[in-house]
C-alpha cells in the first residue's frame, strides 16, 4: 500500500507542485487506486496529478470525507478530464447547504449540485453505515462521538452544523489498519476508536487533517495520551498544534506536503 499526497497547504520540494488550502490523497494497493477528496481548486489538483504522473482515468474510486468546499472543489474538473464514469463513496449528507460566519458569512459546502456532477459521470454510493467497497478499503460510516469533536459551521437557518457526514477511509493492512481523515471533524480520538471498532484491528497510521487549529492544551494532551498511531498530519491540524504534538510525540508525528509518499 502506498499513499501519495496530491493536495495540501504546503507544496513540498518537487518542482512543479502547487500547494493550496485543502486536502487530497491517492491510495494505491490491492490492484486499486482510491482517491480521497479533491482539494479546493481543480486546476491545482490536476496540475499536481500531472506532475506526479497520475492519470485521472486510472482512479477506480473517489472517497469523499465530508461535504466542505476544500475537500470537494476539484471534483468537477476531475470528472471533466475523465473518459469514463467514477464511483464516488460518501455520506448521504454531503450535499447539505452549509455556511461559515467568520471572518464573514460565506458558503462552505460542495460548490456543485449532485445533478451536474452526475451528468459528468459521477456515480454516487451514499451510505451512513460502514461497508467495504473494494477489497481492503472500508468506509468508516458515520463516526460515533464518545468524546469531544471539532465540528464547525452552520446551516442557513442558524443551527450549528455537527458535520455528521464526516467519515474516514479505513485501509486493511493485515494485522492493523491505516486511516485517512480529511479534517477530523468527528474528533481524532473518536475516529481512531471507531475505526478500531469497525475493523476489529488496531490503527497503526492516521493520515490527514486533524482540525486542531486553536485547540486547547487540554485537547492536545488528550490526543498525545490517547492516540497510539503514527500521525501524518497537515491541512487543518495547525502549525502550533503540530509543534506541540511534535514536542510530545517526536518522530511519531510527521508533517505532510504535496508529493509526500507514505509506504504502509
Amino acid at each position: 500500500m502506498k499513499v501519495t499526497i496530491l493536495y495540501e497547504n504546503h507544496s513540498g520540494f518537487k518542482k512543479g507542485l502547487i500547494g493550496g488550502h485543502g486536502f487530497s490523497a491517492l491510495i494505491e494497493g490491492k490492484g486499486k487506486r482510491v482517491l480521497v477528496d479533491t482539494g479546493t481548486d481543480g486546476r491545482v489538483l490536476l496540475n499536481n496529478m500531472e506532475a506526479l504522473e497520475i492519470e485521472p482515468d486510472s482512479i477506480d474510486y473517489l472517497f469523499i470525507t465530508h461535504g466542505h468546499y476544500d475537500h470537494t472543489g476539484g471534483l468537477k474538473a476531475l470528472l471533466e478530464t475523465r473518459s469514463k464514469p467514477l464511483k464516488i463513496i460518501a455520506h448521504p449528507g454531503i450535499f447539505q447547504r452549509r455556511i461559515a460566519l467568520k471572518p464573514n458569512k460565506r458558503e462552505i459546502g460542495i460548490p456543485f449540485t449532485r445533478e451536474e456532477l452526475e451528468e459528468l459521470g459521477a456515480e454516487f454510493i451514499l451510505k451512513v453505515e460502514p461497508f467495504e467497497f473494494a477489497k481492503g478499503f472500508i468506509n468508516s460510516g458515520e463516526i460515533e462521538r464518545i468524546t469531544w469533536d471539532r465540528a464547525v459551521g452552520y446551516f442557513p437557518d442558524g443551527r450549528r452544523d455537527p458535520v455528521r457526514d464526516d467519515m474516514a477511509l479505513i485501509i486493511d493492512l493485515g494485522d492493523s489498519t491505516a486511516v485517512i481523515t480529511g479534517c477530523g471533524h468527528s474528533g481524532v480520538i473518536n475516529i481512531v476508536r471507531h475505526a478500531e471498532k469497525v475493523s476489529e484491528k488496531p490503527v497503526k497510521v492516521l493520515i490527514g487533517g486533524l482540525h486542531l487549529i486553536g485547540a486547547s492544551r487540554h485537547l492536545l494532551e488528550d490526543v498525545a495520551r490517547n492516540v497510539g498511531a503514527k500521525l501524518y498530519a497537515g491541512h487543518c491540524t495547525g502549525i502550533e498544534a503540530f509543534a506541540y504534538l511534535y514536542c510530545r510525540l517526536g518522530r511519531r508525528i510527521e508533517a505532510i506536503h504535496v508529493g509526500k509518499m507514505i509506504e504502509l
